[in-house]
């Protein structure tokens, strides 16, 4: 059977502060925004510029890090899984929602004067959803 590989490795500003709600089983989430930023000059010679938002998900341990770390504006490298989920919304209407599930994030730029941090998550798949 062939193998597949869903991978993404994003470097970016954070959003907006990281939110961290635990689920019933006492398990912790975290969820926050990253924005990219490309630039390239077109046909004309114009230059332009184009942002990407991801919808970032942390699990466990790594969590609770990014809660602890993270802040609205602040360079980050983050590297996990794609995964598309769906709902149904109170108007019965179906909902999709593409995250980016985090495995491993590393804090780029200052930090109040020290290093730059990596933190991976070991843990396994998440089994709930974060909203």
């Amino acid at each position: 059977m062939a193998r597949g590989l869903n991978k993404v490795m994003v470097i970016g500003n954070v959003g907006r502060d990281p939110e961290m709600r635990y689920m019933p089983s006492g398990r912790p989430v975290t969820s926050f925004s990253v924005a990219t930023t490309r630039n390239w000059t077109n046909s004309e010679g114009e230059r332009r510029e184009e942002t990407e938002w991801f919808n970032v998900v942390a699990w466990g341990n790594l969590a609770e890090i990014c809660k602890q770390y993270l802040r609205k504006g602040q360079q980050v490298y983050i590297e996990g899984r794609l995964q598309t989920r769906s709902w149904e919304d109170r108007e019965g209407r179906k909902r999709f929602r593409t995250e980016l599930v985090a495995n491993e994030m590393i804090l780029l730029g200052s930090r109040r004067g020290t290093s730059s941090e990596a933190v991976e998550s070991n843990a396994g798949g998440e089994e709930e959803f974060p909203f």
